[in-house]
């Protein structure tokens, strides 16, 4: 849970809850089928959980990464939205990705750490494991505009 100050020095907090909500009431049917739960949140970070599915799967079993991707984008928005107290509408403008090595039979854990939130701007680091792995199977950088 993060609390910081917010408008007129009331604490504001932001909880896994809060995060839930977000997911329910701003994004599309097919990112909320991808069944991402919200883990932790924090004052510039927040952890989500994408749950293995053989309907995300590739050929060969893997975890296809398109999935992995959307799980990035959208949990960086969950991230923002923590770093800024709630929820704002913004967009993607840039995302990269690079894949290390497949996921195949675990869920994934999607580490978001927002490096710099500015008025307009916001930037994020994120690290795609596997549950139980050391090693990363993916990592991305995120730039959002923040459109409010």
């Amino acid at each position: 849970m993060a609390v910081r100050a917010g408008r007129h020095n009331l604490p504001v907090t932001f909880s896994p809850a809060d995060a839930d909500k977000i997911l329910a009431d701003n994004f599309a049917p097919w990112v909320l089928a991808l069944g991402l739960t919200v883990q932790e949140t924090g004052d510039r970070h927040a952890v989500l959980r994408l749950p293995w599915s053989e309907a995300l799967a590739r050929d060969g079993g893997g975890l296809c990464g398109q999935a992995m991707m959307a799980a990035a984008d959208t949990a960086t928005v969950i991230a923002i939205s923590a770093a800024r107290g709630g929820y704002g509408p913004m967009t993607t403008v840039q995302q990269s990705t690079s894949f290390q090595r497949p996921v195949v039979d675990a869920d994934v854990l999607v580490h978001v750490r927002v490096t710099k939130l500015g008025k307009r701007m916001a930037f994020a680091d994120i690290t795609l494991t596997p549950d139980g792995a050391d090693e990363p199977a993916a990592t991305a950088s995120t730039v959002y505009a923040l459109l409010g």
